[in-house]
Parts: structure tokens; C-alpha cells; sequence
């Protein structure tokens, strides 16, 4: 050591970079197979290694290091209301659209019986572990699909421009470029949640052409090459397509007030937007864009489950790999009892999130076909983003916790995953939209929707405290006034669909621990729950050592 030196860096973690994000993730390997996708055939595994890369590591901390800047005007003081991103972001949307992850479930035959959400599902939760803003476009455009279906023509004329793979950033008309993007602007100042409060105005022009004047509180994603939105109509709130160029080439009348200055999801532009005589195509009928836009919502939904999945993922495998390399009081830290507990509990709670979200995105592969399927899919979407959108941001601390002051600061990423973690719990409906939408699914069941509950019940009825988690939803959903226990209702639907993805993927004693420790006996504190005989299984399934 040279004599100016004041000290040795030593015991520390290396960083957790250049590693396969697919293969050192055996939940994951095990609920892609039980869910019928091939990790080597999908593509998988190289998938996991490029995005395990330390430079894709290093985009994400560009991305955030330098998020997007509002360009309202040109330097003439021509109007252009253009966000200008830095070029890590670019790399970023370049490496996940060239990987399909807008569009794969829409390449394959519409009468195909499987569309590939699982294996989309995976590959999502991997990209939002390495970065999470720049998946906001992504799950739209994807999505967008769903809800321009009830426009057969500009379906049309807009899905060759989505399901292409190139990454086409320039600000043009939409016709003159090699893909787009889409973006969705639902809520007003006066409305949030309650779109029917929105007080958009949309002046018919002619046919499906109109002209909106108004206002958005939150347009997500405004350099997109277009926005699905709500306006009143004169029969009714209708939902519409608003591209930034009107058909004759010229710039559209959206006027961007401001970007949000957000407490996460940093790299990701959100907007307030001003429609002045906006040109817009409807979509749908007049009076139903509820039910349009619900279409999309739904999609959005699962990618919600998907990304907190990820950033979950991402916090507990730095958590792990820092604890094999750090000492303390004489041992590793995942040597010392208590951290070991923590770390396993975590584990095993990344588990059940795992097997969850991807058995949820099969019930959306088999929906077309199969009347369980499309229950599971209306159904538990809800329940699960509820149960696993909240869960991450505690998830998330208690891993960057086990870092210490490592885990604190802005060097590392464990910071932005915490800020990151909260977003998908809002966006697309807070906790208590989606308790209530548990309930108008679930509380007057159809066949269809008596025969899932009664199905998932009995997949996992051997696990402890299942048959008493399925008496009690049953009593909720019966209850004269079940508002009240809306949450408790979701939160029991999300434990025992848990536990039966769980049943079907898992290790069967992995399984019994995470339905002993959540529904029969839970304590609340992460590292209370008794796993001490599974914590070497756990932890090895969460990341094999390296």
C-alpha cells in the first residue's frame, strides 16, 4: 500500500453484473416449464445472459442518472412539445422492442391457442429488474392492441406499426416511421380513478374523426406516437386514439404543460397534457370507453404483476450476493442465523410471487379457448396485482435493509428499486380499485367463476390453511354489505391462487411453508416465519452460488 494511502477496500461484495438472470433463478425455471413455456426454446436463457450484462446494468443507471427533459418550443419559439431522453434510455428501448417485448403475443395466429404471455411474463420481470422506467411504453403499446381491436380499421392501419421490432424514436408522422409506440392518458384533475368524472370534450368532425378539447392530469409515456384516451362524446364518455400528427402531416393539437417530478419511474416521462381541437379517431362505439379501455387495462394489469416480480427479483438477488461476500462478527452474513431467516423468508415469499404471476399469465395464453382460463384472468388479475404490487415496496426495503448503508445510497440500485417499487401499486388502479373489482367479478359468480374458486381451492387444499382461506372468501364475498371487506376478500383469492400455482411448480415442502407461514399461522414481520430446516433450499433456489 503507497504511504498516501489511508486505507484497503476490502470486504465488499463485487458487483452482481455479467451473470445469466434467467438460469441463476430456478423459481422462475420451474414455473416457466409447470406453465408450459420452454426456457431454451423461448429464447430464455441468451435472454437472461444480455440482460445480465454489467453494460445493460450500466443503461439503467444512465437512464435514471439522466431522465427525460420537456422541449416545449424550438429555438424559432415554433411549438414542438418533444422529451428528449438520454441515449442509455434509447439502448434500453431499442433491446427490448428488438426482443418483441411490445408486441410477441400479437405475432402468433389470432386462432393460436397459446400467445406467449408466459415467456413474455419472464422476460418482462428481467428487464424491470435491470431497469423499470422504460418498461411504461412497452406495456402499452403492447397492450393498445386489445383496445384498437374495437376499431377494425385503425387496428389495421396501426398494428404493422406495432408489431414491427425496430425502435424508431424520430419525431414524424407515424406512416413515415419503422415502428411506434403507444401511450394512454385516462385521468383529469377533477376525476383520478373516476373516469366517468373526466370532462374532456370530443366535437365530432366526420365519421370516427373528432376533435378533443380538454385536459389530462396524467398522460404516461408522451413521446409515443399516439394515445388511447376518454372524452365525452355526445353519447357519452368514449374512448379514442389521438396521434401526435393529424392525417395531413401537421403537428397535433396535444400541448404538453409539464413532465411529473416523480418519486420513482424516474427514466420514464409522465406528462400533464392540454387537448386544444386535438384530432382524434374514435374507438369503439359512443358511450362505451369504458369497456374499451378496460380491454387494454387489463393487459396493463398483468405487466403490473410482472415488473413488481422483477424488481423483487432483483432486490433479493443483491440481498443474497451480498450476504455471501460480506463478514461480520467473524462469519459471512448469510452464515449468521437471523440473516439467513430473513433472507429465506424472502425467498420463499419470491416463491409464491413467481409461481403467481406466471400461472396468471397461462390463464391469459388459454382464455380464447377455455372458460376457467378467462375466469382466472378476470378474476385473479386484480386479487394478484393487489396482493403482489404491495407487497414489493416492503419486500424491497427489507433487501435493501440486509445491504445496510450499501443498500442506502444512489450508487448502487437498490435505492431505485425501492422508488420504483410503489408505481405499479397505483398505476392502472390503487389497492382499493382493485378490491372492488375483485368483488364485481367474483361476488355474482357465473358458472364459469364459481367452478375457478372451487377449482383452486381443491389444487391446493392439502397446504395448511388453505380450506380455511377459501370458508372465509366464501363468507366475504357473501357478506350483506362486502365492501367493507373488499381487501380481505382479494387478499384470501391471491393467497389460495398462491398457493395452488405454488402446488403445480414448486418443491412440495416449499410450497407447505409459504401456505403455513401466509395462511395459517403468518407473522407479519419479514424473518419471523419459521423456515429455519428450508433456508439452504430456499436460498439455493434463489440464487445458486456463483
Amino acid at each position: 500500500m503507497s504511504p498516501y494511502d489511508t486505507h484497503q477496500v476490502f470486504n465488499q461484495s463485487p458487483p452482481f453484473v455479467d451473470v445469466n438472470l434467467v438460469t441463476l433463478d430456478q423459481p422462475l425455471l420451474d414455473a416457466l416449464v409447470a406453465n408450459g413455456a420452454d426456457p431454451v426454446q423461448e429464447g430464455l436463457l441468451s435472454f437472461g445472459e444480455a440482460w445480465g450484462a454489467a453494460e445493460r446494468f450500466e443503461l439503467g443507471r444512465l437512464a435514471n442518472e439522466y431522465p427525460p427533459r420537456l422541449r416545449t418550443h424550438d429555438a424559432r419559439g415554433h411549438r414542438s412539445d418533444q422529451v428528449e431522453h438520454h441515449p442509455a434510455y434509447h439502448a434500453l428501448m431499442a433491446a427490448s422492442m428488438e426482443a418483441g417485448l411490445h408486441c410477441s403475443t400479437w405475432e402468433a395466429p389470432p386462432e393460436a391457442a397459446a400467445r406467449g404471455h408466459v415467456a413474455r411474463a419472464a422476460r418482462l420481470a428481467v428487464i424491470s429488474g435491470v431497469e423499470a422506467g422504460h418498461v411504461c411504453p412497452l406495456t402499452m403499446t403492447h397492450a393498445s392492441l386489445a383496445t384498437l381491436a374495437a376499431a377494425p380499421e385503425r387496428f389495421a392501419q396501426w398494428s404493422p406499426f406495432v408489431r414491427s421490432r425496430q425502435y424508431d424514436p424520430r419525431f414524424l408522422p407515424f406512416w413515415e416511421k419503422r415502428g411506434v409506440t403507444l401511450g394512454m392518458g385516462m385521468t383529469e384533475k377533477q376525476g383520478g380513478s373516476d373516469v366517468r368524472a373526466n370532462a374532456t370534450a370530443a366535437a365530432p368532425v366526420h365519421d370516427d374523426e373528432y376533435e378533443l378539447t380538454g385536459h389530462k392530469w396524467f398522460l404516461s409515456a408522451p413521446m409515443c406516437d399516439a394515445f388511447l384516451t376518454l372524452a365525452q362524446a355526445p353519447g357519452g364518455l368514449t374512448c379514442f386514439l389521438v396521434p401526435r400528427f393529424r392525417p395531413d402531416g401537421t403537428v397535433n393539437g396535444l400541448r404538453f404543460q409539464r413532465l411529473k417530478d416523480k418519486l420513482g419511474n424516474r427514466s420514464n416521462a409522465s406528462s400533464e397534457v392540454e387537448f386544444v381541437a386535438a384530432f382524434a379517431w374514435r374507438i369503439g362505439e359512443e358511450g362505451r370507453g369504458v369497456r374499451a379501455i378496460m380491454e387494454m387495462a387489463q393487459l396493463t394489469r398483468l405487466d403490473c404483476v410482472a415488473g413488481s416480480m422483477g424488481l423483487m427479483r432483483m432486490a433479493l438477488a443483491q440481498a443474497i450476493h451480498h450476504a455471501r461476500h460480506r463478514a461480520a462478527f467473524g462469519r459471512k452474513l448469510v452464515e449468521q442465523p437471523a440473516m439467513a431467516m430473513t433472507l429465506a423468508d424472502l425467498a420463499l415469499e419470491m416463491e409464491a410471487v413467481t409461481a403467481l404471476t406466471l400461472r396468471l399469465a397461462a390463464s391469459f395464453d388459454r382464455a380464447a379457448g377455455d372458460p376457467l382460463a378467462a375466469a382466472c384472468a378476470r378474476v385473479v388479475t386484480p386479487a394478484a396485482m393487489l396482493l403482489v404490487c404491495k407487497t414489493a415496496p416492503g419486500f424491497i426495503h427489507e433487501a435493501l435493509e440486509c445491504l445496510g448503508g450499501n443498500g442506502y445510497v444512489e450508487e448502487g440500485m437498490m435505492a431505485r428499486l425501492y422508488r420504483d417499487a410503489p408505481v405499479n401499486a397505483i398505476w392502472q388502479g390503487a389497492g382499493n380499485v382493485m378490491a372492488l373489482d375483485v368483488l364485481r367479478a367474483a361476488g355474482r359468480p357465473t358458472e364459469a367463476v364459481r367452478a375457478l374458486l372451487d377449482r383452486l381451492a381443491t389444487e391446493a387444499a392439502a397446504l395448511p390453511g388453505v380450506a380455511g382461506a377459501a370458508q372465509e372468501l366464501d363468507q366475504a364475498l357473501a357478506a350483506d354489505s362486502p365492501e367493507w371487506s373488499a381487501r380481505f376478500a382479494a387478499g384470501r383469492l391471491a393467497g389460495i391462487a398462491a398457493a395452488a400455482a405454488l402446488g403445480a411448480s414448486a418443491p412440495p415442502q416449499v410450497a407447505e411453508a409459504w401456505a403455513r407461514t401466509r395462511l395459517a399461522q403468518p407473522r407479519r414481520m419479514w424473518g419471523a416465519n419459521d423456515v429455519k430446516a428450508l433456508a439452504p433450499l430456499l436460498l439455493q433456489r434463489a440464487l445458486p452460488l456463483i
